[in-house]
């Protein structure tokens, strides 16, 4: 009966509207679900910063024993289309009808979250503090997560429902994030009648990508340039580019010596045809790695040998909320949750992995207070 009503949970959650910055609707039919289950339910104040219609959701349940403070976290918002979802399920499979995105990314973690706490409560099972956190605006680059107050997500491990692959997948290493935008300045002169007094910032920008190395660099970091934009007319030549792009490394002074050699070839690149560049450097997040043995990623593991299911420890180019709440000095896992083809309208969800995610958060706690 509780994965039936898992299924349904799941269902009900896919057909709620939640886009970035509009997940009050999601929040609501949490909360009364969290409350009924004897949680403590609170939002943040970060609606200013987010540009969400709701807070950050904040969930409490007290320890009936001793052991690891939990954090269970996943987000409310999806990508688009993600309106007007209708979930189809076939084959034991969910996918969406195929005008949108099913919206397993995350609402597959808030739906499991929802029943583990449930579960917990009705059966009186023992269980350390519980701390929920559902953030909002997930998909705008971590936005409700970096409004948060660290010390919402204190804890002694924190588990972040929201990587693709089946359940029993163990992040133990995400990448620190940086982005740039490069404005490069060069002089406009009509093309045909007085090339020799412009100086293109075209050839500025082509000449910074042609020596910049980009995709994957080695098995830990990648680099790209995203996009390029500027000139104004055919016989002009381009006055202004605009070049965007990223640097990741799992390795913390490999994406510095990376992201260094990316601003020097811009540099030098304007140098060179006597033009300037502005360069603006945003850092999106900072990175995390665990050794794989590590006590709390052994935990994790022996929870999914517990019901039948083989843990797989591994790294993601990919961040999350995990990112941010592990800079806050949180030691922080995420999770496989059954999500396939993420973020397009093929995207689908193994009932069998649904299923799984409350047995295994349940075996966790049961491991925290053993």
């Amino acid at each position: 009966m509780s994965d039936e009503r898992l299924l349904s949970t799941f269902l009900d959650l896919v057909r709620i509207d939640s886009p970035s910055r509009q997940e009050a609707a999601v929040a609501h039919y949490v909360t009364d679900r969290l409350q009924a289950a004897g949680m403590e339910v609170r939002f943040d104040e970060s609606m200013d910063l987010t540009g969400s219609d709701t807070g950050n959701l904040i969930a409490t349940l007290p320890g009936t024993a001793p052991g690891t403070r939990l954090v269970l976290s996943a987000h409310m918002d999806c990508v688009e289309p993600c309106e007007n979802v209708e979930p189809v399920v076939r084959d034991g499979e969910i996918f969406s009808a195929g005008e949108t995105v099913l919206g397993g990314d995350d609402k597959a973690g808030v739906a499991a979250i929802i029943e583990t706490v449930e579960r917990l409560t009705e059966a009186r099972l023992p269980h350390p503090d519980i701390r929920v956190v559902l953030t909002v605006s997930e998909e705008t680059g971590l936005t409700g997560a970096k409004a948060l107050d660290p010390a919402e997500v204190e804890g002694d491990l924190c588990l972040v429902l929201d990587a693709d692959g089946q359940v029993g997948g163990i992040v133990i290493g995400a990448p620190t994030h940086y982005t740039f935008v490069a404005t490069f300045h060069g002089k406009a002169a009509h093309a045909g009648v007085a090339p020799e007094t412009g100086t293109s910032a075209i050839r500025m920008a082509a000449l910074a990508v042609a020596e910049i190395p980009v995709g994957r660099l080695d098995e830990r970091t990648t680099a790209n340039i995203g996009t390029i934009a500027g000139g104004t007319a055919t016989n002009v030549i381009a006055p202004l580019v605009r070049l965007t792009g990223e640097c990741r490394s799992i390795d913390r002074d490999r994406v510095e010596e990376v992201r260094l050699a990316m601003d020097g070839a811009m540099r030098r690149a304007a140098e060179a045809e006597g033009g300037r560049v502005e360069i603006a450097w945003t850092k999106e997040y900072e990175g995390f790695c665990f050794e794989g043995d590590s006590p709390l990623v052994s935990l994790v593991a022996d929870a999914c040998s517990d019901i039948g299911i083989e843990p797989r420890r591994f790294t993601t180019g990919g961040g999350s909320d995990g990112n941010i709440f592990s800079a806050a000095g949180v030691p922080t896992l995420v999770l496989s949750c059954g999500m396939t083809s993420v973020h397009g309208t093929e995207e689908c969800l193994a009932i069998t992995d649904l299923n799984a995610l409350p047995a295994l958060l349940l075996r966790v706690v049961a491991r925290a207070v053993s």
